[in-house]
């Protein structure tokens, strides 16, 4: 049983997640009089932080001679659906780097948390509008722009979901039970129902079933743009502890995530062991050239 404290814990965060929950409402409800319910002004954010428990100075990483960052910034301007795009960073050697290739920057503070909040703090200095926000994780440098204006039109076409992602079948089964790669299981209209860095579905024996399609969850989030301005308000989850991933967060409070199965041959860079594998994916993309 639990005792007061923890009573009187598990109530704070139970309201703490209300008052979210009604906050959202109240911006979505503001947002659609003032701008309507089509999410037309899309904003696109690469939040790059230099520093890295695991791999730092990841976005300055060299990829066939250019900065990871830099070839992020150039798959996604190709974007049809993005009313703007911009870099937000802490550093200023990213900065530089990006001002160089012809993007524009945000600077943000190197305290921020998560790219999910990056990505709002961007968006309250720029000082405008928008409908929809794109977390485009800057450690995916082969993201396909169609997969960005996937994405962006299915929470378009959503109006339950306050998020949408895109996942892909493993094209490795090795890779299934590898804790760097985050995986997806969504339900049969393409909701996400769990993410972890363990193989889900499980099974009884504890292996990959070769049988069965699992589902990598790549590095870009769309989020509805009034939802991201309370989703750091929204208390902290169990299993986004465990699992120490911000999207657990949103399901977890109760809100929707909308899938989109894209074909999709590369995963983005989790550790140095990563950039090579991208740059033979670039020869080969090369050659056929």
């Amino acid at each position: 049983m639990m005792d007061r404290l923890e009573w009187k814990h598990a109530v704070a965060a139970v309201a703490a997640g209300a008052a979210a929950a009604q906050a959202y409402r109240l911006a979505r409800a503001y947002w659609n009089a003032s701008s309507g319910p089509s999410r037309s002004r899309v904003l696109g954010v690469i939040p790059a932080r230099y520093a890295s428990s695991r791999f730092p100075g990841k976005p300055l990483v060299p990829i066939a001679g250019v900065p990871m960052i830099v070839r992020t910034y150039e798959q996604a301007k190709q974007a049809k659906t993005l009313t703007r795009l911009v870099v937000a960073t802490d550093d200023a050697r990213i900065k530089a780097a990006c001002e160089a290739a012809g993007a524009e920057v945000v600077m943000t503070d190197s305290a921020i948390p998560n790219g999910t909040e990056r990505c709002e703090k961007a968006m309250a200095a720029l000082g405008e509008t928008f409908d929809v926000v794109v977390n485009v994780q800057g450690d995916e440098p082969l993201i396909e722009p169609e997969i960005i204006d996937a994405c962006v039109r299915a929470l378009q076409a959503s109006p339950d979901a306050v998020y949408s992602t895109p996942v892909t079948p493993f094209a490795n089964k090795s890779e299934v039970t590898s804790a760097s790669r985050v995986k997806c299981v969504a339900d049969a209209r393409g909701y996400a129902m769990y993410f972890s860095r363990g193989m889900i579905p499980g099974n009884k024996h504890g292996v990959p079933d070769p049988r069965h399609e699992y589902l990598l969850h790549l590095g870009l989030q769309v989020y509805d743009a009034a939802f991201l301005k309370v989703y750091s308000r929204l208390p902290a989850t169990p299993c986004q502890l465990q699992e120490d991933l911000e999207q657990l967060k949103v399901l977890e409070h109760g809100y929707k995530m909308k899938t989109v199965k894209v074909a999709h041959a590369a995963h983005g860079v989790d550790e140095p062991a990563d950039v090579a594998s991208i740059e033979a994916i670039l020869a080969r993309q090369d050659a056929r050239a």
